[in-house]
């Protein structure tokens, strides 16, 4: 008689499960963090509002993306639109990715996303100046900048053709034993 109603059937959240590495309780409170951040659009009890978009001005006063500077290429990444706005199953996707429990490969997929800029498959010169900029806050002059990305692609680029592949990218990544720890949102 008392029974709690959930937000989602019991189907959903087997099918949400299966597709995270996230329990069904973490799943409901990743749905609360969504609908929180647009109230007066979204009713945290009702599951079926999760055909609603919450836009990118939305999404980046998360406090988890509030100081990173990638935000809005998260966002981008993870929108099934690619405008950056997100639906829950793009958000739970987000959440999943960059969980303590997704595997180092899955990661290194995403980062390797959010890093190719102009979306070309490949990580060049300019990708490598736009992410600098951002690490250091655009705080370096041009001839900082240009000195560090020429330094990555000469240890990088292992085919030499100013640009970096997908296997180049993930060879890179394995010899920093730190990016599994930086790359995950906690929830």
């Amino acid at each position: 008689m008392g029974g709690k109603q959930s937000v989602f059937t019991e189907e959903q959240l087997e099918q949400y499960q299966d597709c995270s590495f996230f329990t069904k309780k973490e799943i409901l409170h990743i749905w609360r963090r969504f609908a929180g951040l647009s109230p007066n659009r979204i009713d945290p009890r009702n599951g079926e509002a999760n055909e609603l978009r919450l836009n990118y001005e939305e999404i980046k006063e998360m406090p988890e993306l509030k100081e990173n500077p990638f935000k809005d290429r998260m966002c981008q990444v993870f929108s099934t639109n690619g405008d950056g706005s997100l639906s829950f199953e793009d958000f739970l996707d987000m959440f999943s990715v960059f969980s303590e429990a997704a595997p180092w490969d899955l990661k290194a997929t995403y980062a390797f996303r959010i890093y190719d800029f102009d979306e070309d498959n490949f990580i060049d010169k300019n990708d490598l100046e736009l992410t600098v900029k951002r690490l250091t806050n655009d705080e370096l002059t041009e001839q900082e900048i240009n000195i560090i990305t020429q330094r990555v692609m000469a240890e990088s680029d292992l085919d030499h053709d100013q640009k970096l592949s997908y296997v180049e990218f993930e060879h890179i990544i394995s010899r920093s034993p730190d990016f599994v720890n930086v790359f995950h949102i906690r929830i």
